[in-house]
């Protein structure tokens, strides 16, 4: 299984050193960027894919759960405070753990494995990709969708809607995770919020993408995917 990227999210600078050097002491997990500030944090969150936050929420300027609401597509998220007041918030927003300082080392363990066998059963559902179907989770049952039946795939906050030809499906499940399990050369992301089958494309231009006659808007950072098809 490939290193777990996280970045932490701290302006503490002794619950920076604390975590650094936590995450130091785990194998499986890769430190790329440590933040003071949940704006810094947005920044590098625009140019590069990351695993894992650990996000503290008392953050100068923008606030860890204003800052966690703000992204489309979360990766796991840590929460990392003195405060136990925002743990129910912090779950309602699907955060992977909930850690209260001062943040002992076994603490920190459960939940980064917590993080680890999330990441496993993704690389078990990316197995699929050298098959022409998946099985989605849908209503509390397990769901066969061709790949040749996908038109594309919508972001609705913690869920996804897969718009087939047949009908819609709703999954819990980020893009994030649906992109990493569909196989590339068929699919394209070309907006936060939406994957597009390749074969359903129609017609194209520099704002839009027509697939089965529905006009998806392509994301600013997205136009170079299209013109590469």
């Amino acid at each position: 299984m490939s290193k777990i990227k996280c970045i932490v999210v701290e302006d503490e600078p002794l619950a920076v050193k604390v975590l650094v050097d936590y995450i130091s002491q785990v194998p499986f997990l890769e430190l790329k960027g440590t933040f003071k500030d949940a704006i810094l944090a947005t920044e590098f969150l625009r140019e590069h894919i990351v695993d894992l936050i650990f996000l503290d929420i008392h953050l100068p300027k923008l606030k860890g759960m204003a800052f966690l609401k703000t992204l489309v597509d979360p990766p796991a998220v840590v929460i990392t405070t003195a405060y136990h007041q925002y743990a129910v918030e912090g779950f309602n927003l699907n955060v992977t753990d909930y850690l209260l300082k001062p943040i002992e080392f076994e603490r920190f363990l459960v939940a980064v494995n917590k993080v680890r066998t999330a990441q496993a059963e993704k690389d078990k559902m990316t197995d699929s990709q050298e098959k022409d179907f998946i099985f989605l989770n849908v209503q509390k049952k397990k769901v066969k969708i061709l790949f040749s039946e996908i038109v594309f795939i919508e972001s609705q906050r913690e869920y996804i809607r897969i718009v087939t030809t047949k009908k819609d499906y709703i999954s819990k499940m980020s893009t994030h995770e649906i992109e990493s399990i569909l196989p590339s050369n068929l699919f394209k992301r070309i907006h936060r919020s939406f994957i597009v089958s390749v074969s359903k494309i129609e017609s194209y231009t520099a704002e839009a993408v027509e697939v089965n006659g529905i006009s998806i808007p392509i994301g600013r950072g997205y136009k170079d995917v299209i013109e590469n098809l």
